[in-house]
């Protein structure tokens, strides 16, 4: 059974991991194994939960123990759950809980890129995308989609960021994914192409039947705005576009993945 414990106030001991620890001190960016997230609603805390994270500690309004969080709680075995009222738990994390129940867990180790890359064929490169919602959507996109792999550069956002891990509805824990440090030139060793997605003189519209016969293809998204640097596009083996009607100059980046995904996968899924 999960160990259900009653809270009257802010200030029992456990509870601060939901209300007092900012996003970079769950990170643990120096051990990134040692670091938390937060995950939000029954839906992808079970995801995560099938995926092998380890639950560490759960926020639960009282009426939802034995409701929508009941199935969740019965994989949290020893668990520690926190509960109490509606209106406590708001203030406590700051907002109404989605669903009423959050969960913290441990972070995975990583794969390294070269393993990542070893038997995809078609990722995802994150390049300095910063919004959290943005993220959670490429992901979303990319699992659903038929990409084997997500890759992200230092400057972007965390994808266990709460706000990502809950707009993605859990595809995060379900699609590989890890940081990388190299130029995107950097997958060539592994057998890539790259392919980036820029409004640009020289680009190519993403129906170019050149993309999707490319063996490997590897797909850089750049920031809302500003798009990726001009030393990314310049080096890219493709520079692509999404053609548009109605003079529309381009898509929000999530909804230009979605759009990019679907036409470049290698296999139908």
């Amino acid at each position: 059974m999960a160990n259900i414990i009653e809270i009257s106030s802010l200030n029992v001991p456990g509870v601060e991991v939901f209300h007092s620890l900012t996003e970079a001190q769950l990170r643990n960016r120096l051990h990134m194994e040692d670091g938390i997230f937060i995950a939000e609603s029954p839906k992808v805390i079970k995801v995560a939960l099938a995926a092998g994270y380890e639950p560490l500690s759960v926020l639960c309004e009282r009426r939802h123990i034995e409701g929508d969080a009941a199935e969740v709680l019965k994989r949290c075995e020893g668990v520690p759950v926190y509960t109490g009222s509606r209106e406590l738990l708001a203030q406590l994390t700051g907002y109404t809980l989605t669903r009423g129940v959050l969960c913290a867990m441990r972070r995975k180790q990583l794969p390294d890129v070269e393993t990542l890359c070893k038997d995809a064929r078609r990722i995802v490169v994150i390049e300095g995308v910063s919004d959290t919602t943005n993220i959670g959507g490429i992901f979303r996109s990319a699992a659903a989609l038929g990409m084997d792999a997500v890759l992200l550069t230092k400057d972007s956002c965390d994808p266990l960021n709460r706000r990502a891990v809950r707009v993605s509805m859990g595809s995060v824990f379900l699609i590989p994914w890890t940081w990388l440090d190299e130029p995107a030139t950097s997958l060539h060793q592994y057998g890539f192409k790259t392919a980036a997605m820029a409004l640009s003189e020289q680009a190519v519209a993403l129906d170019d039947p050149r993309l999707k016969d490319e063996e490997r293809l590897a797909v850089i998204m750049g920031t809302e705005g500003d798009g990726l640097p001009e030393k990314t596009i310049s080096e890219a083996d493709y520079v692509v576009r999404i053609p548009m009607s109605y003079h529309v100059d381009s898509l929000n980046v999530s909804a230009a993945a979605a759009v990019a995904f679907w036409e470049l996968r290698k296999h139908h899924v």
